[in-house]
C-alpha cells in the first residue's frame, strides 16, 4: 500500500454519511425482519430474542455485502483507503517489537516498515483529528531519523512493499 492524499474535509463528509446509512439500514433492517419473524412464528412465552438476534445478524451481513459491493465506487473511495490503511498499519503494528530489534542492528527493511508506519499513522491521526498522540509520534519518528542517519540510510515510503514483513 502507498500513502496518498485524501482530502479530510470529503473523507469526513463520506464517512459521516456511510455511517448514518448504516446506522439507519441496521436499525430498520433488523426492526423489519425480527417483527416480521415475530408475527409469522409467534413465541407463546413471549421470548422474541432469536428472532431479534436474526434480525440484527441478517442485517449486518445484508450491510457488510453491500459495503463491500459498493467499495470500489468513487463515493467510497476516501473510505475504503483510510480503513485498508489502518489494516495496513495493524499488519505493521503486529511487527513492530521486531522491527524495532532489527532496525537497531541497520537492517534498512524494518526502518522502511517503521516510516510507513509512522507517516501512514500521521495521516491517519490528523485525518480523524487524534492529535492527541502526534506528540509521542514526533519521539519515535526522531529516533528512526536517529537511527537512519547513524547507518546512512534514506529512507522512501513509495520504496515500502508489505511482502517486507514477512521475514520478521
Amino acid at each position: 500500500m502507498q500513502l496518498q492524499n485524501i482530502d479530510k474535509a470529503r473523507y469526513r463528509s463520506h464517512l459521516n454519511k456511510v455511517i448514518f446509512a448504516c446506522i439507519i439500514c441496521l436499525t430498520a433492517g433488523s426492526l423489519g425482519i425480527s417483527q416480521t419473524l415475530i408475527v409469522l412464528f409467534p413465541d407463546q412465552d413471549g421470548s422474541h430474542f432469536h428472532w431479534n438476534l436474526l434480525g440484527v445478524v441478517a442485517s449486518a451481513l445484508a450491510i457488510g455485502w453491500l459495503l463491500n459491493k459498493f467499495r470500489t465506487h468513487p463515493f467510497m473511495y476516501e473510505v475504503v483507503y483510510v480503513w485498508d490503511l489502518k489494516q495496513a498499519l495493524n499488519r505493521v503494528t503486529r511487527k513492530m517489537p521486531k522491527l524495532k530489534k532489527a532496525a537497531q542492528q541497520g537492517d534498512v527493511d524494518a526502518m522502511l516498515a517503521m516510516q510507513f508506519s509512522y507517516s501512514g499513522s500521521k495521516q491517519l491521526w490528523e485525518l480523524d483529528d487524534n492529535t492527541i498522540t502526534l506528540e509521542d509520534l514526533g519521539l519515535w519518528q526522531a529516533e528512526l531519523d536517529t537511527l537512519a542517519a547513524k547507518y546512512q540510510v534514506t529512507l522512501d515510503i513509495q520504496q515500502y512493499d508489505e511482502a517486507i514483513l514477512k521475514k520478521f
